[in-house]
C-alpha cells in the first residue's frame, strides 16, 4: 500500500529496525526529522529473509535527491526499497508515517497562495502567507537600506581623490656647468661627480662642487 503524505518533498529514514522521516521546508529546503519509532515486528523476530532488496534509509533520501518527482513517483520508490519486508513491518511502516505526518505538520504551515508547505521561519503570521509571496516589510526595509549603504559607499570611494600631490619631472643640474647632469653619478656634459657632500654642521647634502651650505652657509670642504 503506498504511503500519502501531505508533501511530497520528505524522506523516509527508516530501516528494518524501526521508523523515521524528515520533512523539508518548500523553500528554505531546512528538515525537520520526526521522532524514530522501534519496530515491533523487527524487535521480535518477525521479518522474512529475503530482505535482500532493502536499501538503507539513511543514504537514500527520497524527498530530498527527488524533489519534483510527485507524490505517486515518491511513493513507488519507497515501494521499491522496502520490497521483501513481513507485512507486520508494512503495516508499522504506514502506522508510523501517519504519525510521523501529525507531528510535523506542527512544524509547517502552508500557504493559501501557492499551497507550499513552508516551516516557520519562512512564515510571515502578520500577513498569513509565505514569505515568498508576503515578504516581511522590516526585513525588506533593513535589508533595501544596507543595499543602499553599500552602494552610497563604493560611490563615494569611485569620486574621492586618493592622491592630492603633485607630480613634477625634476632634473639634477650639474653644479660646475649648469647643465642637465643626467641620472649616473657624473655629469653627462662635463663629467664633472654628482656625489652629494654632507654639511658637516647642519648635515644638509649638497652637489659636489659646491662652496658653502646652501642650509646654514658653512664652507664645505
Amino acid at each position: 500500500m503506498a504511503l500519502q503524505p501531505f508533501t511530497s518533498n520528505f524522506a523516509d529514514n527508516s530501516t528494518e529496525a524501526g521508523f523515521q522521516f524528515t520533512f523539508y521546508c518548500d523553500l528554505c529546503r531546512e528538515g525537520y526529522k520526526t521522532k524514530f519509532i522501534e519496530s515491533k515486528s523487527y524487535k521480535k523476530g518477525q521479518l522474512f529473509k529475503n530482505i535482500g532488496r532493502f536499501v538503507g534509509a539513511a543514504s537514500h533520501m527520497v524527498g530530498k535527491y527527488n524533489l519534483g518527482y510527485g507524490v505517486e513517483r515518491g511513493a513507488d520508490v519507497l515501494t521499491e526499497r522496502f520490497t521483501g519486508m513481513s507485512p507486520e513491518w508494512h503495516k508499522e511502516h504506514e502506522a508510523a508515517f501517519e504519525l510521523a505526518q501529525n507531528e510535523a505538520k506542527e512544524h509547517f504551515l502552508r500557504c493559501p497562495k501557492c499551497r507550499k508547505w513552508v516551516c516557520e521561519n519562512d512564515w510571515n503570521e502578520q500577513e498569513g502567507l509565505c514569505v515568498e509571496d508576503a515578504p516581511r516589510q522590516n526585513i525588506e526595509i533593513a535589508s533595501a537600506r544596507a543595499e543602499k549603504m553599500v552602494k552610497d559607499i563604493q560611490k563615494a570611494a569611485e569620486q574621492t581623490q586618493v592622491f592630492s600631490g603633485q607630480i613634477e619631472s625634476k632634473q639634477t643640474i650639474c653644479a660646475q656647468c649648469g647643465k642637465p647632469a643626467g641620472t649616473g653619478k657624473f655629469c653627462t656634459n662635463c663629467g664633472a661627480s654628482l656625489t652629494l657632500i654632507e654639511c658637516e654642521r647642519c648635515g644638509t647634502k649638497s652637489p659636489a662642487g659646491t662652496r658653502f651650505c646652501g642650509e646654514c652657509g658653512a664652507r664645505l670642504d
